[in-house]
């Protein structure tokens, strides 16, 4: 039975795109901001803390979240193995799985399995459900459609990834424009051993965009006409972002259509990416020339390309191994604390990213609270309100939102000369008991090393420094400070930390 593949506004709003945009520069248009997009906070960072709160157990390593547009209040989460459960918080989670693919998922290996999903822009009439899952027998990385009315599968592209289990990405989501985004890794191994970030003729390392409404001749979708490589010599035109390591979640912001990206990093560094409309096309983001901020392989730096910065990088070295790239909070329960603020984590140190718009070029950062251990992915409701699902044991959490009082207040001076700077800091205690053996954490702008320290014991690891109480400082009053302080080299960049955590809590920066 022929079913149409979205509703009628998505379908005249993709063939005026393709109308009146020119092939390679185009992008998506910017997205109104809707009515019940949410607030956009002001409340400090450090004042919010996340919490969550274990809805449903039992699952088999989920893996990923949608949530069908059909007032049905259902939350679909794919397993690795290959099934996907239902949750409704009336009734809970369904033991019947909904979808079962385990025919055709190779879960061999910790990154392989079926690994996103995503319900049709009109799932309450067509019932499609999109999966990316590693294939068996070959391990393609594999982009499939699925009918809820006769269980059908219908695979629709498929990318090569035989050589190594890891690095498969497997986000899916549909855009503002209607058309369906996937990420794909870039081949795995170690350091992109096959070049692919950088390269255009392979699918490896990129985030695609197709439409998946119609076919295009031998092609069970087609590419849009605007995709930026659609019509350059030797590129795959179903690229629309490149230069990715891992890009195992990413998002739209459906306030404005910015996409999130959170790109695993090699060891050295985790990244978030934000690219707002006009600035998707084509971006590169810099793997394998460049890991973060930092270059990595100068032997892919060639050639002039122009890079994308992301917007937060991490270093992995305390606790952290791989960024969860989130959601923008859109949802109204929350808005006034959390609007507007992107939220992430990481599946290791499970700390809960907050990142916001400065409104100066720049972006507010803060540490504020952790999630489950090893969250695999974010999802939200069509309202906006956020879940998370974990590996092990396999639980789904709600999160939500509160305003603490922050517990301590750093005010930070620095006096800086060619090479060198000094930083004096004053840590006072806000809270309301006394803070007995503390630990100041913060980050280092790139290229700064401290040579000595004093009042502290201080100690760098990569871009973070600890810094422990002396012997005689180990207690601080309510109300009272601390003076520490330290000596630095810099290689040009002279900032301030832009975030500090004493003892795990979030302290606010400034007088």
């Amino acid at each position: 039975m022929l079913k149409r593949r979205w509703a009628i506004p998505l379908l005249i709003a993709s063939l005026l795109s393709l109308s009146t945009l020119p092939a390679a520069s185009a992008s998506p248009p910017e997205s109104p901001r809707p009515a019940d997009a949410g607030a956009e906070s002001s409340v400090p960072l450090p004042e919010i803390a996340a919490r969550t709160t274990q809805v449903a157990s039992g699952l088999r390593r989920p893996i990923a979240i949608a949530a069908p547009d059909d007032g049905s209040g259902r939350l679909f989460i794919a397993e690795k193995r290959g099934t996907v459960r239902v949750y409704h918080p009336d009734t809970g989670l369904a033991q019947t799985p909904l979808i079962d693919i385990t025919a055709a998922v190779d879960e061999s290996g910790n990154e392989r399995g079926l690994l996103g999903i995503a319900t049709a822009p009109d799932f309450p009439d067509s019932r499609e459900v999109y999966l990316a899952y590693t294939a068996l027998p070959d391990g393609a990385v594999t982009l499939a459609r699925y009918d809820l009315d006769d269980a059908s599968l219908e695979v629709l592209l498929s990318q090569e990834h035989a050589t190594y289990s890891n690095h498969n990405g497997g986000q899916l989501a549909f855009g503002p424009d209607g058309h369906l985004y996937w990420s794909i890794g870039d081949g795995g191994g170690s350091g992109d051993p096959f070049d692919s970030g950088q390269r255009l003729d392979t699918l490896l390392g990129k985030i695609l965009r197709i439409d998946v409404s119609r076919s295009c001749g031998d092609l069970a979708y087609c590419v849009p006409g605007d995709n930026p490589f659609a019509d350059v010599a030797g590129a795959r035109p179903e690229i629309w972002t490149y230069g990715l390591r891992n890009p195992w979640r990413f998002s739209f912001d459906p306030a404005d259509g910015s996409l999130w990206i959170g790109d695993v990093g090699q060891g050295r560094w985790e990244e978030i990416d934000r690219l707002r409309p006009a600035e998707q096309p084509g971006a590169n983001l810099g793997w394998s020339c460049r890991e973060g901020l930092v270059v990595f392989d100068d032997a892919q730096c060639g050639g002039g390309a122009e890079l994308t910065d992301p917007v937060f990088t991490y270093s992995p070295r305390t606790g952290s191994c791989a960024v969860i790239g989130g959601q923008v909070y859109r949802g109204k329960q929350f808005a006034d604390l959390v609007g507007g603020t992107y939220i992430a984590t990481d599946y290791c140190s499970s700390t809960v990213w907050a990142l916001r718009d400065d409104g100066a070029g720049g972006y507010l950062q803060a540490e504020i609270g952790q999630t489950p251990t090893q969250v695999t992915a974010f999802g939200a409701t069509p309202e906006g309100e956020l879940y998370v699902v974990n590996d092990l044991p396999g639980g789904l959490h709600r999160m939500s939102f509160e305003r603490v009082a922050p517990t301590c207040r750093i005010t930070q001076t620095a006096n800086a000369w060619g090479g060198g700077l000094t930083a004096n800091l004053t840590l006072t205690n806000t809270g309301t008991t006394p803070v007995s053996g503390w630990k100041l954490v913060f980050p280092l702008a790139l290229g700064q090393t401290i040579i000595s320290d004093w009042n502290t014991d201080l100690v760098q690891n990569g871009d973070m420094v600890t810094a422990a109480n002396a012997a005689y400082n180990g207690t601080i009053a309510p109300g009272d400070s601390v003076e520490i302080g330290y000596l630095a080299n810099h290689t040009g960049d002279t900032s301030a930390p832009e975030r500090y955590t004493l003892n795990g809590h979030a302290c606010t920066i400034g007088d």
